[in-house]
């Protein structure tokens, strides 16, 4: 809905609460007026129900609402004596409208004074409960969120198994977008395939069905701070059209909305009106190379050869994430024995590919068998492995006695896959663009050749009707020669440059994709070697120099606020 169908849906709503209550608020000591004025009846119920003035505020928080709704209609029917378990089941399940009952039907009289405390310790229970959720999503939603890194893109400068703690508030807190759904929870409900939010997802039916109706428009708090270049940010992935998100395969046909698409951290390394090139995997920001902070630390893939052994060769340099394969050597004698030749070409387990040879041996890979191996005496010509590196531990490594080569791997084939999926653009991963990334108010001169790289951001995201025809560009249904951006953009990749899916593959990154900025490491997991990080526990995200962890002053406080609190009870106890 747009802003006026959302303000006629508020003010019926408004009318049906006065329509509900005026007699209520009248018993209570009020005017019958005074239920129907908009937020100033909230107010006024708040006094009426004896609770503070702040929840109303409480009332017009998307997905806190949804909590705080139940409970007042419940306040409400006991403020005028209605306590009995059916009339709070009745005052939820029939969404409020009980009150229609109580206010026209039933003989009721307003307890001025009624106990505010539950009772039960059920009822303890559940009330304190219910607060905590609605504490604990006021500050998931508006202030940190918890998140935790789920793949390598990032790796050496944040790792698998941390969990961050992201900011809200510095780029701005967004209001939800999505109004019905569970709180604290993202897409779909966890150990399951649920969706937790209202939403129909098929991308036809976005703009019509009811559902989708109760979206609120795109509402960011101010924020005290701008994206720079260079900063991690979480943001909501942009073509998150995935039905699986281990298979980059978008669906267009499936939607989701922006508030619940998938969660990523990515560096941010341009800002808006930034022309970006990739060139041998390195980013150059308006022609000159950039410049990554010191904690970054920026990861290649490089091949590999050696005549040692590789697991104790990644195990010394704690390399991580490789692949790779090793080749053989073969007495020539062997291979030319007619009886060895002939179990070779008859052996659909045996597939040898010749390398190199000379006048004793022969260098062979392929496929072999056990039997094959030790039938032969075969033993292992080089390894041949591609393995994850900064360009340091590369150089590092290629020093090391049993190291053959060391080289960096540099993809040239183009990749279809790649922004912007068409044919002219023959981009790969490592080198890329150059590209203009939008910025808000600029312009920019649209032509059949830049058409496909701004196809998405003027019809998706800046909701416009973007066609060609012929060497013309169409934007709702006129000609176009020029565009104006209405939001800024960004682009973020992964500092292990050759294992991150990022903007490479999606583009651009509309500012109101961004969540937030992460700023402290607040627990750290290893899940291969399964123990905890101590070392990484309480480190910030940002800044200079070798991360320090805060563990230990964290601890101290923490059990400085414990002895405060106990000491404060027992004297307390003693007055």
């Amino acid at each position: 809905m747009n802003g006026t169908q959302w303000i006629i849906l508020f003010l019926i709503i408004q009318l049906i609460h006065g329509l509900a209550t005026w007699k209520l608020y009248i018993k209570a000591g009020r005017k019958a007026w005074e239920a129907f004025i908009p937020v100033y009846n909230a107010v006024m119920l708040m006094k009426i129900i004896n609770r503070p003035w702040w929840w109303t505020i409480l009332l017009f928080l998307p997905i806190v609402n949804l909590i705080m709704f139940p409970v007042i209609w419940v306040e409400t029917a006991r403020s005028f004596g209605k306590n009995s378990r059916l009339d709070t089941i009745l005052a939820i399940v029939t969404l409020g409208f009980y009150n229609f009952y109580l206010n026209y039907i039933a003989n009721v009289n307003y307890i001025e004074d009624r106990s505010l405390k539950p009772r039960s310790n059920a009822g303890e229970w559940i009330s304190s409960i219910l607060f905590a959720v609605v504490a604990a999503t006021i500050v998931h939603t508006y202030l940190i969120q918890p998140f935790v890194i789920p793949s390598s893109s990032l790796e050496k400068t944040l790792l698998v198994g941390d969990f961050l703690f992201v900011s809200k508030f510095h780029y701005g807190a967004r209001v939800p977008m999505t109004t019905v759904g569970l709180p604290m929870v993202h897409d779909s409900i966890p150990k399951t395939k649920t969706k937790s939010y209202l939403f129909n997802d098929t991308f036809e039916e976005r703009n019509t069905s009811w559902k989708n109706k109760l979206q609120l428009p795109y509402m960011r708090l101010p924020g005290f701070e701008k994206i720079t270049r260079n900063e991690i940010v979480v943001f909501n992935q942009p073509a998150d059209t995935l039905l699986d998100m281990n298979d980059f395969n978008p669906d267009r046909n499936y939607y989701k909305p922006i508030d619940k698409k998938t969660n990523l951290v990515k560096r941010c390394v341009g800002i808006p009106g930034d022309e970006l090139e990739i060139k041998g995997g390195h980013v150059y920001i308006n022609g000159e190379k950039n410049v990554l902070p010191d904690r970054a630390r920026l990861q290649f893939f490089y091949n590999i050869k050696t005549n040692g052994d590789i697991r104790q060769l990644f195990s010394k340099y704690e390399i991580t994430e490789s692949s790779g394969y090793e080749t053989y050597y073969i007495e020539n004698k062997y291979l030319e024995d007619p009886k060895i030749s002939d179990f070779i070409n008859s052996n659909n387990d045996i597939d040898l590919k010749i390398i190199e040879r000379d006048s004793l041996k022969t260098e062979v890979s392929g496929r072999l068998t056990q039997r094959f191996f030790q039938r032969l005496g075969m033993s292992v010509a080089k390894t041949n492995y591609i393995g994850n590196m900064t360009e340091e531990l590369a150089l590092k490594v290629s020093k090391d006695p049993s190291i053959i080569s060391v080289e960096k791997v540099n993809s040239e084939t183009p990749d279809s896959r790649l922004f912007p999926q068409d044919s002219e653009y023959s981009y790969t991963a490592d080198n890329f663009g150059p590209i203009y990334i939008p910025k808000k108010g600029e312009s920019l001169d649209l032509t059949i050749k830049n058409f496909p790289l701004y196809k998405r951001v003027i019809g998706e995201y800046e909701r416009n009707t973007i066609t060609s025809r012929g060497n013309q560009v169409l934007i709702n249904g006129e000609v176009a020669t020029s565009y104006t951006f209405k939001q800024d953009y960004y682009w973020m990749m992964g500092d292990n440059r050759q294992n991150s899916i990022d903007s490479r593959y999606w583009g651009f990154v509309p500012f109101d994709h961004v969540v937030g900025k992460p700023v402290l490491v607040w627990m750290s997991f290893d899940t291969i070697k399964k123990k905890v990080r101590w070392d990484r526990l309480f480190t910030t995200v940002h800044g200079t120099g070798k991360t320090t962890s805060y563990l230990i002053p964290v601890l101290v406080l923490i059990a400085g606020l414990v002895v405060f609190n106990r000491f404060r009870k027992r004297k307390k106890k003693a007055q």
